[in-house]
């Protein structure tokens, strides 16, 4: 049975890889990974539109290809 995460006092942090003008930019929960082992992602500039949840172990895999330049920019 899936229940709802509750994201209500979950404290956003900005990607260091969000552009500077307001652009794209994504957030994510660091507090909720240590509490609940998933890592919510949202747009910042819809902060109350709905979060991708991941597990911990993927999105570290995830922002490690990114850092390593796996990933070609855009």
């Amino acid at each position: 049975m899936k229940t709802a995460l509750d994201l209500s006092r979950a404290e956003w942090v900005k990607s260091s890889y969000s552009n500077g003008n307001e652009g794209e930019c994504v957030e994510f929960a660091p507090s909720i990974a240590t509490t609940a082992g998933v890592v919510p992602v949202r747009d910042s500039k819809h902060p109350a539109g709905p979060a991708l949840v991941f597990p911990v172990e993927a999105w570290t895999s995830f922002t490690s290809a990114v850092r390593s330049g796996q990933f070609p920019p855009i």
